[in-house]
């Protein structure tokens, strides 16, 4: 396992170029077998401890949080750190589950560190890409596993074939040469040399056979204490699946308080709205009230120059009226002189008619004294003629 003390590479599955204190902890993994082949960002939580229900919040604000491969130990990895100290460090096993527990959360427990650990993505599609990666990882853990047991039993069951193939060969060996020393013809130093050479075959055998029983006993005990382990910690894990389920539980009665509580407050926030829009409603009244205010305002000033201007023309009323009043007098004064000039001319008038009268029998007269003087006029003037006649007669 490589030593995890530093943050690992921000864009390990992106292409993202690692920099600094992370870029040195996945160049160590690298030495050491490990290899990224995921990496997101979330916010870190674990179970608290004493309640086993409250999260607690492993980060301050979101980490990388990354998969590795360990290709020595054909092995699998999630790493997490928050500057220098080590928030995320679990081992993937076929047991584990990874669980969404809403859109944006999702959690495992993890028996070997005795805790579970939660994951907040910034959004569900990040969230279902770790989970979909964490159900690949699992299954890889699981065929490798696999693969290990069986490459136990073969190996198990090929040293017990072996070891009793060599224990046949042996006996078969041994019967064999009695025997040939019972029956066979020949010299003692054949015999002597042919037993030695089959003795000392026979003992490298059993002492590889020693070796490699020794070996397989050791495995066994070993894979019996890994098999101990593993259902050991598949206690621990039902244990923690049980109070998952239960923190699951708390989690959704929590989530429709919470929905609830949310339906509330979407109403109060439409009621809200509403006010609002009477509130607007009222604050465009009380801008046509102001502005029809300054208006009047307005007007109001305007009305008072008029009724200023009123109060000064005011102070001349009196003196207004005394000139009426003048005026007044005048004026009757005027009528009476009207009335006096209306009689004289009524007087006038009838002394016109009867001057017209006159005039006209005056007329009358001249015409007729006219009318004598031309009569007297032409007499005389036969009279000139007739003197005139007399006088050229004389």
């Amino acid at each position: 396992m490589c030593e995890v003390g530093t943050r690992p590479p921000l864009g390990a599955e992106r292409g993202e170029p690692p920099g600094g204190a992370a870029a040195a902890a996945a160049e160590r993994c690298r030495d050491m077998g490990e290899q990224p082949i995921f990496t997101t960002r979330a916010h870190v939580f674990q179970i608290d401890p004493s309640t086993k229900k409250n999260w607690v919040p492993a980060s301050k604000q979101a980490v990388t949080v990354s998969y590795f491969y360990d290709s020595t130990r054909n092995s699998y990895r999630i790493i997490s750190v928050d500057g220098a100290k080590v928030i995320i460090n679990s081992t993937i096993t076929p047991n584990m589950t990874f669980t969404k527990t809403s859109q944006k959360f999702g959690q495992w427990a993890d028996s070997r560190a005795n805790t579970v650990f939660g994951l907040g993505f910034p959004s569900e599609q990040q969230l279902t890409k770790f989970a979909e990666k964490f159900q690949e990882v699992k299954e890889a853990a699981k065929l490798a596993r696999d693969r290990s047991q069986e490459k136990i039993e073969t190996s198990s069951n090929h040293s017990q074939t072996s070891f009793a193939a060599k224990m046949k060969r042996e006996s078969g060996r041994e019967t064999p040469s009695s025997t040939r020393a019972s029956s066979v013809n020949g010299t003692d130093d054949e015999k002597a040399s042919h037993g030695g050479s089959a003795e000392a075959h026979l003992k490298s055998e059993n002492d590889k056979l020693k070796i490699a029983l020794a070996q397989s006993s050791s495995n066994v005990k070993k894979w019996e204490t890994e098999l101990q382990s593993l259902r050991e910690s598949n206690a621990r894990l039902s244990t923690a699946l049980q109070e998952s389920a239960a923190s699951i539980e708390h989690w959704k009665k929590q989530f429709s308080a919470c929905k609830e509580e949310n339906d509330q407050l979407r109403g109060k926030i439409e009621e809200l709205e509403e006010q609002c829009n009477e509130i607007n409603k009222e604050k465009e009244r009380n801008a046509q009230l102001s502005r029809r205010l300054q208006e009047l305002e307005t007007e109001l000033q305007d009305k008072e120059l008029e009724l200023e201007e009123l109060r000064k023309q005011g102070e001349i009323i009196p003196e207004l009226m005394s000139e009426c009043e003048s005026v007044s007098e005048q004026l009757q004064a005027a009528e009476k002189k009207n009335k006096d000039l209306e009689e004289k001319v009524r007087t006038l008038r009838t002394e016109v008619e009867e001057n017209k009268h006159r005039q006209t029998n005056l007329k009358t007269e001249l015409k007729n004294f006219l009318d004598v003087l031309d009569g007297k006029i032409d007499e005389l003037h036969d009279f000139r003629q007739g003197l005139s006649k007399l006088g050229v007669d004389n």
